[in-house]
């Protein structure tokens, strides 16, 4: 380990793994708070509701977003190196445009959608506005331009202070709602109103860090003139939103599949229990954020990345052991404090899901290494596939065990995910030295 922590760049991903880790920490506690008082506060019925109106609006902006932070890091980042502005801003331009066309068109096709699919979902008529009121939020969702900025300029402790806005919103409107008996309205217009909060924080950091490089006109959107510059630019980003949209969509997706198939109240509980999940699994989201912009600096030809690769995966596996004890010990009473005694039945839904976290935790690096290695295809195959196999297996499991075989195709997802993510990889390892550092910097000087 002390051999690992010599090592600059690993050093690097650990600390702004640790940035991001503190906004996280802080925002899911608070997260946490609003969700346990929105339980409180509204009827399992009713809380249902609430997480499926989050969940389509969020699953429209995850099937139409661009992977636009992606883009910028690959392409921005060693034009940044090299001191070359005007390709940043070409970069930063096309990627904005990409947000700004995507988000109206998401918002556009999920508000045309929604009147004809709202009871399918078990939204009610008397839910309708409020729902079509959530998808003017898909612009903002969708958009990872601000994102990308911040990173390209290594400005993580920006966005760990950015992870704080929107959970602190909605733990204050929670506790409005909740203290006040604002009711199902009340709710819905906080989880609003935090979203949006955070969403322009974000820009608001990323306007200011451009200002302060002095890097003028990169906010001006455009899509075919600066793409015409940027070799392969087009082919990057369909690539990558179709595999991010595929897997991005499961966790909303997911929740509206079981409201539609069982009921809102296992939506509900549904929500609870991926949300813990997910809260476990925070560490290796962290350190995938910090990771993809190191190694995409790197030679891909050389042992160093994949040699990175390891270790990380290494202290995210062992983080994942630590983290599922506690949850196995301590997350039933903590559901049942936090929401209620009503709720403790996520508790058995979430310790099914769990035996999949360790999985889930160490096989992070392995889409970030397809990326290195120019394989953006076979990472769009492995998600596609993967998330093929889960819907499938998420409506035949939960016909015949009801929510409990939503926990179990969960976790056959997570499993399937990681063996067709893990074949190209130790094929592009294999193949390494046809590798060469233009593959993933090739932007034009």
């Amino acid at each position: 380990m002390k051999r690992w922590f010599a090592d600059g760049v690993f050093r690097t991903i650990v600390r702004n793994a640790a940035y991001l880790a503190t906004g996280k920490l802080g925002g899911a506690l608070l997260g946490l708070l609003a969700l346990a008082l929105a339980g409180r506060g509204m009827s399992p019925a009713m809380f249902g509701t609430l997480i499926l109106i989050h969940s389509y609006a969020n699953g429209v902006g995850a099937v139409i977003k661009f992977q636009t932070w992606q883009f910028i890091v690959r392409y921005g980042a060693p034009a940044l190196e090299r001191g070359d502005i005007a390709t940043l801003r070409d970069v930063t331009g096309f990627a904005f445009g990409l947000d700004l066309a995507s988000g109206l068109l998401g918002m556009v096709c999920g508000l045309a959608v929604l009147p004809c699919v709202s009871d399918w979902f078990g939204l009610g008529a008397d839910h309708l506005g409020l729902a079509m009121l959530y998808c003017t939020l898909i612009p903002t969702m969708t958009a990872a331009t601000p994102t990308g900025i911040l990173r390209v300029f290594d400005r993580f402790d920006q966005i760990a202070w950015q992870q704080l806005v929107t959970p602190l919103v909605r733990g204050i409107g929670a506790t409005i709602s909740y203290v006040a008996d604002l009711g199902f309205t009340g709710f819905v217009l906080t989880w609003y109103l935090a979203d949006l909060s955070g969403d322009l924080c974000l820009w608001a950091m990323s306007v200011r860090e451009l200002r302060r490089r002095e890097v003028k006109g990169a906010l001006k959107p455009g899509l075919f003139r600066p793409a015409r510059k940027l070799p392969r630019a087009w082919s990057f980003v369909w690539t990558t939103n179709a595999a991010h949209s595929i897997w991005a969509a499961w966790g909303p997706v997911s929740n509206l599949i079981v409201g539609a198939l069982l009921s809102p109240v296992a939506a509900g509980l549904f929500k609870i229990a991926a949300t813990f999940f997910d809260s476990a699994s925070k560490p290796a989201e962290l350190m995938s954020r910090s990771f993809y912009p190191e190694i995409m600096r790197l030679d891909p030809s050389s042992r160093h990345p994949w040699q990175l690769a390891v270790r990380s995966a290494l202290i995210s596996g062992a983080i994942a052991i630590v983290v599922l004890l506690l949850v196995m010990v301590g997350g039933e009473p903590v559901i049942a404090l936090t929401f209620g005694k009503r709720y403790v039945e996520a508790y058995d839904l979430l310790q099914l899901m769990t035996l999949s976290l360790v999985m889930a935790m160490a096989a992070f690096p392995l889409e970030s290494l397809l990326y290195m290695a120019g394989r953006e295809r076979s990472a769009l195959v492995a998600e596609g596939t993967a998330a093929l196999g889960y819907a499938v297996l998420l409506f035949v499991a939960i016909h015949a065990y009801g929510l409990w075989g939503a926990g179990l195709a969960y976790v056959a997802g997570v499993c399937l995910k990681t063996l067709f993510m893990l074949v190209p990889t130790a094929l592009a390892y294999r193949n390494r030295n046809n590798l060469t550092h233009e593959t993933h910097v090739a932007v034009p000087a």
